[in-house]
């Protein structure tokens, strides 16, 4: 089955693609995602290959499928276990699914594999549940499991709770990366598309400390003037 999918998703390579990605990505030495392999597939044709396959693939070969070298047999092996995900009705095939997530997240090691799937499996499954193992993400060594922490907390949101994005947004206003700055401003600015009081009440108190790109993203939907006050620090 793992050996169709490649076949598959061979028939669909872009060489356009397959150039662009690695440098968009940042695979070269010292980027990101050092040492990442693309053969040139776009997402439309991953989730179409994904979709097509999602039902008769064992649990297992998507695991070893999203163990690949190749970056897109890695994102559709994501696509196919939020499939499975989404459409299992038992909670035990549930938790299958998060478990096999969880314990393979080397493997998720950039930020559109990250962006992709996160909120989809882990936040949903977690949502009325102990978020323990985010906090433990949160203050990880690993910065694509730091990525996933808050960005599950989209799931959180998108249901009208905030407490867990607040709290995990607190812990790494520090971070050192962009890619934790952008994702935190992402996720400041969804709470604030949900509920604007909370979001400014969070950013009155901690906006100062932020790095610039968390900020703007933060702040990105508010008015001019506000938005303004801000970046000048004079809120």
């Amino acid at each position: 089955m793992i050996e169709d999918i490649k076949k598959e998703l061979q028939k669909y390579i872009n060489p356009e693609k397959a150039v662009h990605y690695p440098k968009f990505f940042q695979a070269y030495e010292g980027g990101y995602g050092e040492g990442d392999k693309f053969i040139g597939v776009t997402v439309p044709n991953q989730r179409k290959v994904a979709k097509k396959y999602y039902k008769t693939i064992s649990i297992k070969d998507v695991e070893k499928l999203l163990q690949q070298d190749i970056h897109e047999y890695r994102q559709t092996a994501l696509f196919i276990l939020t499939y499975k995900y989404e459409k299992s009705e038992e909670t035990g095939r549930k938790k299958e699914t998060v478990d096999i997530y969880i314990s393979n997240t080397d493997y998720i090691n950039n930020w559109d594999l990250v962006d992709s799937s996160a909120y989809k499996i882990l936040g949903d499954y977690l949502f009325d549940k102990d978020k323990k193992l985010l906090y433990k993400m949160a203050n990880s060594s690993n910065m694509w499991e730091q990525r996933i922490a808050i960005i599950a907390t989209l799931n959180f949101i998108k249901k009208g709770n905030f407490e867990d994005t607040l709290n995990i947004s607190k812990s790494l206003i520090d971070h050192d990366h962009d890619l934790i700055h952008k994702a935190v401003g992402w996720m400041l600015r969804e709470v604030g598309k949900k509920n604007y009081d909370v979001e400014y009440n969070f950013l009155i108190k901690y906006y100062k400390n932020m790095p610039r790109t968390m900020l703007r993203y933060s702040i990105e939907k508010f008015d001019e003037e506000v938005r303004q006050k801000f970046l000048k620090g004079k809120i």
